[in-house]
């Protein structure tokens, strides 16, 4: 297993927008921010003990249950962009995280990705408690992340506004 982290230590993902990501309209194509907070998602798993040599190891993985996607900027092609990964929460099973993309070294958000991941018994494949070494790295993680003054857009649902008069 690659060495531990201190909790501090998770890094963001970054990567550049790619041409062949592009809309009609030179954006970042819609089911490609979803790509890059996959790949975000990817690294995370990297830095918590469940990069490919520890999932072809242990038999373990994840999965995603539910995500919710928020664009709330244009992103053009050839931008490089930033994912900060905020752990929310965690029971013996299920981890609860949230992404926030920015622009290079902007402050400003251009979109956000909640998601549900599920640990996973790759021999079954069934849902099964994260392994000891990743769930205490997890814990680590998420109480470093509870010391910080989160503003995040955490469970929103989408629905119309009401109609007002």
């Amino acid at each position: 297993m690659s060495a531990l982290l201190r909790p501090i230590d998770l890094k963001q993902h970054r990567e550049v927008v790619r041409p062949e990501w592009a809309d009609y309209n030179n954006h970042l194509n819609d089911a490609f921010y979803l790509v890059i907070f996959s790949h975000a998602t990817d690294a995370m798993m990297d830095q918590i003990g469940l990069d490919a040599a520890e999932r072809e190891r242990t038999k373990h993985s994840l999965f995603t249950a539910e995500l919710h996607l928020n664009y709330l900027k244009e992103v053009k092609v050839g931008t490089e962009v930033r994912v900060e990964t905020t752990f929310l929460g965690h029971d013996a099973k299920r981890l609860h995280i949230f992404h926030t993309m920015y622009r290079a070294d902007e402050a400003e958000p251009v979109a956000t990705n909640e998601q549900m991941q599920l640990s996973m018994d790759m021999t079954g494949p069934r849902v099964a408690p994260f392994q000891p070494d990743v769930l205490s790295r997890i814990e680590a993680i998420t109480a470093e992340h509870a010391k910080r003054d989160k503003q995040v857009q955490m469970g929103r649902a989408i629905g119309m506004p009401p109609k007002k008069g």
